[in-house]
């Protein structure tokens, strides 16, 4: 299984260098944070998988709403002058320290 994964994301790494994206500079700042959110996803469905509770539906919907709720946010925060970005890369980084922790201990008791 762990092989299966680990090379279907060398083969989506290598695709993703092969045909770089380009966004413009007034776009970077959204899709960061929906990249963000986006990790914060993967790593939380690791880490259900791990403790036997990943479900795919609450991980595909998590994953877009996450990723779509954060970039919305960053886009309302820029139209109000308020810079709402950092409240989203705040939590998310928050979750995503929190989401490794826990995979990290649990490999470590594993092994």
């Amino acid at each position: 299984m762990w092989l299966v994964v680990i090379f279907c994301l060398l083969i989506g790494l290598f695709i993703g260098f092969q045909m770089p994206v380009l966004f413009p500079v007034l776009y970077a700042k959204y899709m960061s944070i929906a990249i963000l959110a986006a990790l914060d996803s993967v790593f939380g469905g690791i880490r259900a998988y791990m403790e036997d509770g990943f479900d795919s539906t609450i991980f595909v919907t998590g994953f877009v709403i996450n990723a779509l709720l954060a970039a919305g946010m960053a886009y309302l925060g820029d139209r109000l002058g308020v810079d709402l970005y950092l409240a989203a890369v705040l939590v998310f980084g928050v979750r995503l320290f929190q989401n490794l922790a826990i995979i990290r201990r649990y490999l470590m008791k594993k092994y």
